[in-house]
């Protein structure tokens, strides 16, 4: 959104009219631009993500649909407005600057108003925007798209086709010719591939579903095709997958949100579109070890945002991740999510209500804590959940935690990083050190993923083994 915001579709200037004078005016010069609505430019009074994942005024998007017409946005693309979910979270965002710049609450920008700013843009630039589930990129000219390739031009007629057969070959064919070639991977990552995959994606037929999935995950390991992925509609297509397809497509599915997640402008629309649910499902459900592997990493990307957070927590995922490390899937993936919720309010709210002390403190005693990584990621959870909080004095003294972490510090085995998290819990626990305060907080964090054997780089790019995608399919 922020992008969008800063790369206005049009000069707003010279469409103003009487209505839209008692609308508050924006200095966009002093009002964050991911605040603004790209098309009026006003202050967002009621912001929805529609389903390629940008952000307007509920308003403007009713226009647009209203008269059969979708924008194109400055890259070129244009937008799904056929889904659309209230953005709580930037709603709450703006209402909060608005209180700390001492402005006025925005209000809904008259309809009249944005109808004549949407028909003004339909005059310069005519399009045609079907209002079906199916993308806006289906009915759109692609006579002014570079020519295709022969390796495009012979998958898209396969694809166009009516004919399953001719579908089922042609993603056979892009699913193999994506499947270790970084340069088809790219050059295949088409608006016009993309909007036949979209209804692929959600076939009936269970071989193509699977193809198409498989070949989405294959196109979205590079960086440049993630944003374009999510920006083209896919992820309520892909939950759709997820709840109801079939368990190959699934898997894979499951796959493409943890490589779509990994890029930070896609973390707040997966979430606000209603990924988190179906993946906890998956987490703990999922008869496929790869696709359980997947679903955490997925949801540790997710989490690094705090809005999704706050969703993980409310989706009950807390209880969810403390009986499976208390039933011995003690994973270090699952360990280190639950570092990353313990780290909001509500996370360790939840953390500290559901007994996760005591049950954190139970595996390390137990020896449960079955590798080096999850042994510190352990640690590391108990020590973010100590931070600022008193409450975990008593909990933590209850459950016997100042034996087994001195025993930790002690101990002629482990890692420096190791014992010095545990030192500083039992500093916490006596009153030495009760708050790290922000800065150490964040470089603690830091040093706390490392401790899982990954840079920072490495798990955010997924090309470690065993943290990273499964495989390319």
């Amino acid at each position: 959104m922020g992008e969008n915001g800063r790369h206005r579709w049009f000069s707003f200037n010279h469409h103003r009219s009487a209505s839209a004078t008692s609308m508050p005016q924006n200095n966009p010069g002093e009002t964050p631009a991911e605040f603004l609505c790209p098309i009026t430019g006003f202050l967002m009074s009621d912001p929805v993500v529609v389903a390629s994942g940008q952000t307007f005024e509920r308003i403007s998007v009713q226009v647009c649909r209203n008269l059969g017409f979708a924008p194109k946005l400055h890259d070129g693309s244009q937008p799904d407005l056929s889904t659309v979910i209230p953005n709580l979270a930037m709603k709450s965002t703006i209402l909060s600057w608005c209180n700390r710049k001492k402005v006025e609450h925005p209000r809904p920008p008259d309809y009249a108003y944005v109808e004549g700013v949407v028909r003004a843009r339909m005059d310069k630039e005519p399009v045609t925007y079907s209002s079906s589930s199916e993308s806006s990129f289906s009915t759109s000219d692609y006579s002014s798209f570079p020519p295709m390739s022969e390796e495009e031009e012979e998958i898209y007629n396969k694809l166009r086709s009516a004919n399953t057969v001719d579908h089922e070959q042609g993603l056979i064919l892009l699913r193999k010719t994506t499947r270790s070639s970084e340069s088809s991977r790219i050059s295949l990552c088409t608006e016009r591939l993309l909007s036949l995959l979209r209804s692929l994606i959600v076939s009936r037929y269970n071989i193509v579903q699977t193809n198409a999935a498989a070949s989405l995950v294959n196109l979205s390991l590079e960086k440049p095709n993630k944003l374009k992925i999510v920006r083209s509609g896919f992820v309520p297509l892909l939950i759709d997958v997820l709840k109801s397809g079939s368990t190959e497509a699934q898997e894979h599915v499951i796959g493409a949100l943890f490589s779509l997640a990994v890029e930070e402008e896609n973390k707040m629309v997966i979430g606000v579109l209603g990924a988190v649910e179906p993946l906890l499902h998956a987490l703990r459900s999922s008869e496929s070890e790869r696709a359980r592997q997947d679903a955490a990493l997925a949801l540790y990307h997710l989490s690094l945002i705090p809005n999704n957070r706050t969703r993980l927590v409310r989706a009950g995922a807390v209880p969810m991740m403390l009986s499976m490390v208390r039933s011995g899937e003690s994973a270090s993936r699952i360990l280190l999510l639950l570092c990353n919720l313990a780290a909001c309010s509500e996370g360790k709210g939840a953390m500290l209500d559901g007994n996760g002390v005591a049950i954190l403190v139970g595996k390390l005693r137990e020896g449960g804590a079955d590798s080096e990584a999850a042994r510190e990621n352990c640690v590391g959870a108990l020590l973010t959940l100590s931070v600022g909080n008193m409450r975990f004095r008593g909990l933590a003294s209850e459950a016997g935690a100042v034996e087994i972490l001195t025993e930790i510090v002690e101990s002629e085995g482990g890692s420096e990083r190791l014992k010095e998290k545990a030192g500083k819990i039992l500093q916490a626990m006596r009153g030495g050190e009760r708050e790290f305060g922000e800065g150490a907080e964040a470089r603690e964090w830091n040093r706390m993923l490392e401790a899982s054997g990954l840079s920072r780089s490495q798990l955010q790019g997924g090309q470690k083994e065993g943290f990273a995608y499964s495989s390319q399919f």
